[in-house]
């Protein structure tokens, strides 16, 4: 997609990742979260990568806080039976506008974990995917991603960023 300075920098950090972010979604979407077994395996294979990307982000310097949502991953796959895998190695190079892109994408999760929380039958743990942005979070960040400084070099890195998270994400089904 053509990315113009025109546009937003979310706008165009959403352009540049829209087929990564489709492939993800498909990926995913085989999982039948009414299935114990398949949400029991969604759950590990968010546990392979979230993490992950998680501790990357709290050692770039320049980022607004996050709330982490490992610890309910790892509650809700406790309260399966399932321990926490080990995580996938995020390397990516560090830069703050690559945090940035990637905080963009693991931000960006919770909206969808919302919609799919909705699948999860009742009794089975479901604090990771219900764990919703706080009033007007959501868009504080995008704000803030749009208050950058960001020449093509930033929105560069931002985009690298944001496709190396949606990369891990994509790959961890298969681990």
């Amino acid at each position: 997609m053509l990315l113009t300075k025109a546009q937003s920098t979310v706008a165009r950090l959403r352009a540049a990742t829209a087929s990564d972010h489709d492939a993800v979604d498909a990926g995913f979407g085989r999982y039948d979260l009414t299935d114990a077994a398949d949400y029991r395996a969604f759950l590990v294979a968010h546990a392979r990568a979230l993490p992950a990307v998680e501790a990357w982000l709290r050692d770039i310097p320049g980022l607004p806080a996050f709330r982490d949502r490992g610890n309910l991953l790892a509650d809700d796959l406790a309260a399966l039976g399932e321990p926490m895998p080990k995580p996938m190695r995020f390397a990516t190079a560090p830069s703050t506008a690559a945090g940035w892109g990637a905080m963009y994408v693991v931000e960006g999760s919770r909206l969808g974990g919302i919609m799919l929380s909705r699948s999860v039958p009742k009794g089975m743990p479901s604090a990771y995917l219900g764990a919703k942005h706080l009033p007007g979070e959501w868009r504080d960040l995008l704000a803030a991603i749009d208050a950058q400084a960001a020449d093509e070099a930033w929105v560069e890195q931002a985009v690298v960023g944001a496709k190396a998270a949606f990369a891990l994400y994509r790959s961890a089904p298969a681990v």
